[in-house]
C-alpha cells in the first residue's frame, strides 16, 4: 500500500500529467471519455501535421507490448 501511495505522489507531483491523472482516477466517470476523445483528436491533429508517420508510430511503439504478450499468453 505504501508503494502504491510513492507511486501516486510521485505521478501526481509532475505539473500537467499530475492534474490530468488526479481528475481521470479520482475525479467524475466521465474524465476518462474526455481524455480518449482529447488523446484521439491530439493523435488526428498530429497525423494531419506529419501525415503517416504520425499514424504509425504509436502502433511500432505497441509492437515489444504484443510480444511480451503473447510470450505470456504461451507460457500460461
Amino acid at each position: 500500500m505504501a508503494e502504491a501511495t510513492m507511486l501516486h505522489r510521485s505521478v501526481y507531483a509532475i505539473p500537467l500529467v499530475g492534474r490530468i491523472a488526479r481528475e481521470v482516477l479520482e475525479g467524475d466517470a466521465d474524465n476518462k471519455w474526455y481524455l480518449a476523445v482529447i488523446l484521439l483528436t491530439l493523435w488526428v491533429f498530429a497525423a494531419a501535421n506529419w501525415g503517416l508517420a504520425a499514424v504509425v508510430v504509436p502502433f511500432l511503439l505497441l509492437a515489444p507490448f504484443c510480444l511480451v504478450m503473447l510470450v505470456a499468453m504461451t507460457r500460461g
